[in-house]
């Protein structure tokens, strides 16, 4: 029963969470603010480790239109649920953490991206927390890339809190939704 629950959680689930956000999309009115400095580095072909609250990560796949980058996303079941879904938005990932069991692979592979002009996204505070707390290796990561850090969020005039875990907040249909982001260099 465990391996039918599991084939349903990354083979059918991804897709429809992938089609249910990009109709909850389309009933929002996106606006961006602090945009310009991120997109003309865009526009001129560089790239950012780019950074978001853990709670805060159901509407980010929308935040750069037409996705590319890679997400750091955790070996754990609920990172490759993540990492199929994200697929659908032309993002990658890059499995792994910075301070566990594979962390010097995921490293490399990050560092190797950042120099190639991929963005690499990553949730500084973590699915285990503290909550909006930053935690050390992003600034590591900015120190030994020199790569600038652009934190991303957003807001929705109302929207729905949910349980911790995967998902903590969603906007409600028919909203609008702040994306904020400028760069912070190290």
């Amino acid at each position: 029963m465990k391996k039918i629950k599991y084939l349903i959680l990354l083979n059918v689930l991804p897709p429809l969470v992938y089609v249910i956000l990009t109709l909850l999309k389309m009933t929002l009115q996106f606006v961006h603010v602090n945009r310009s400095a991120v997109q003309d580095v865009w526009d001129k072909g560089g790239n950012f480790i780019v950074c978001f609250w853990h709670g805060r990560l159901l509407m980010m796949p929308f935040a750069k239109e037409g996705g590319g980058g890679k997400v750091l996303i955790s070996r754990h079941r609920d990172g490759e649920f993540i990492a199929r879904i994200i697929r659908f938005f032309k993002l990658g990932s890059i499995r792994g953490s910075y301070r566990k069991e594979g962390s010097v692979s995921s490293l490399r592979t990050i560092l190797q991206d950042l120099k190639h002009n991929v963005n690499v996204a990553i949730t500084p505070d973590g699915p285990k927390g503290p909550r909006y707390k930053v935690k050390q290796g992003i600034i590591e990561l900015a120190k030994i890339s020199g790569k600038a850090i652009v934190p991303v969020s957003y807001g929705a005039s109302k929207k729905k809190l949910f349980s911790p875990g995967i998902i903590s907040s969603c906007p409600t249909h028919f909203q609008r939704s702040i994306f904020s982001g400028e760069t912070r260099s190290i």
